[in-house]
């Protein structure tokens, strides 16, 4: 096959200007960046992070002017069914005004399939003023969704037995690259799990070790390296799926920790990444009864606001899982759970399953919960203004000129998955 080269034509943002930031390093450069980053990680990191923007009188702006409808709409993050873009899909995203779309493997056969189906998305948000998150599930090992011609990364458990930040930094730039070669924004990655419990079936090698050293070492030098592609990494799943052995995809897990085991172990990873500049973190569908007796973590104040906001001083975005997931679908009907996920502090909600107009029943009953007071339109606010922060500091376009030279990222991750042998 023919060197692939994807090449993503620009387009003109209508209000808030939003360009793609690529890396200009040279590969010398970028060699000794990642050099530098084992022996002197925090200081190279700090430096090698997009800065914390202060907020711009732009983005305030922007949500004064927003129709309380199209703020709420922002909170969304859908997903689509198919390979292919239904009218009613396109209808949603180019009226519904949604925040974000992500791309799961139903929707994704091939490179020329899925390219399509980007460029549909981005053209059914063609009119609308703010573009899109555009994510995808690319982790490496057996959570890989980006197609072939690009190679598959090894898994985080593979990159870390290896103990080299300087190895997952740059399987974060090469991760960060696949992702881009589509022309997506945003990786839900790294896993900042920690894996300590045999019978944990959905993490296992999703995990970079079972100590929290390990998984914090490795886990913030993979986002860093994400980040220094000009993609949003999402941490996830907080604060710790690791030590569960039930699925959250089937059932709701429950942890019996105490806060104290938990902030020694679980929140390491968590803490040392959003010291380090984090910019999304994705919640788990967990009950840590000694943290909430009654609400998982997706819908608990107390791990949202107290935890994550208060004592982890965390002030990105926060996505919760998806909400067709078996630990909230069998407990919790979908609109009581974007009620409760939006009221506990998140910012946006994934919601994978917009079929038979869902979307429009899921909006429709948090516009209702604001006007009936139940959530305030400071809350709604507030997460919006997260949303375009992020989409502004990472300078999103809803097109952008992307050239990827596939073969050359193909010979670096056959170089890495060498090094991993």
């Amino acid at each position: 096959m023919k060197p692939l080269i994807i090449i993503i034509g620009a387009l003109v943002v209508i209000g808030l200007t939003f360009t793609l930031v690529n890396s200009q390093s040279s590969p010398q450069e970028e060699k000794e960046k990642a050099k530098t980053a084992a022996s002197h990680s925090k200081h190279l990191w700090k430096e090698t992070s997009l800065a914390t923007p202060e907020l711009k009188p732009a983005v305030s702006a922007t949500v004064s002017k927003m129709p309380l409808e199209e703020r709420i709409t922002q909170l969304f993050y859908v997903g689509v069914e198919g390979t292919t873009l239904t009218p009613s899909e396109e209808k949603m995203i180019a009226d519904g005004k949604v925040g974000g779309v992500i791309f799961l493997g139903r929707n994704i056969q091939n490179s020329d399939q899925f390219q399509s189906l980007v460029n549909g998305v981005k053209k059914a948000n063609a009119t609308n003023p703010t573009p899109l998150f555009l994510g995808v599930d690319e982790e490496g090992g057996r959570v890989s969704r980006i197609p072939t011609p690009l190679k598959k990364l090894p898994s985080s458990y593979e990159i870390g037995a290896e103990n080299d930040p300087e190895l997952a930094f740059t399987a974060g730039e090469l991760l960060a690259r696949k992702v881009k070669a589509f022309g997506l924004n945003m990786n839900f990655a790294p896993v900042l799990d920690i894996n300590n419990n045999p019978d944990n079936q959905v993490i296992g090698d999703r995990s970079f070790g079972d100590t929290p050293k390990r998984v914090t070492q490795m886990g913030v030098a993979e986002m860093k390296g994400i980040q220094s592609e000009g993609i949003i990494p999402v941490l996830k799943h907080f604060p710790g799926h690791g030590d569960t052995s039930v699925d959250s995809h089937v059932n709701l897990p429950v942890i019996e920790k105490s806060m104290s085991q938990i902030d020694d172990f679980e929140l390491n990873p968590f803490k040392e990444a959003i010291d380090q500049g984090a910019d999304a973190v994705m919640t788990a569908h967990i009950l840590f009864p000694e943290l909430d007796e009654e609400q998982p973590a997706t819908f608990s104040s107390t791990i949202i606001q107290n935890l994550l906001r208060e004592k982890a001083d965390f002030d990105g975005l926060v996505i919760t899982d998806d909400m067709g997931m078996g630990a909230i679908s069998k407990n919790f009907g979908t609109n009581e759970a974007a009620i409760n996920a939006i009221q506990a502090g998140s910012d946006m909600v994934l919601l994978t399953d917009t079929r038979n107009k869902n979307f429009n029943r899921v909006k429709e009953a948090l516009l209702k919960a604001v006007k009936e007071g139940a959530i305030s339109e400071k809350q709604i606010d507030d997460s919006v203004t997260r949303i375009l922060r992020t989409k502004e500091k990472y300078n999103l376009s809803k097109d952008s000129r992307t050239d990827i030279d596939i073969e050359k990222l193909n010979e670096q991750i056959t170089k890495l998955r060498n090094e991993t042998n």
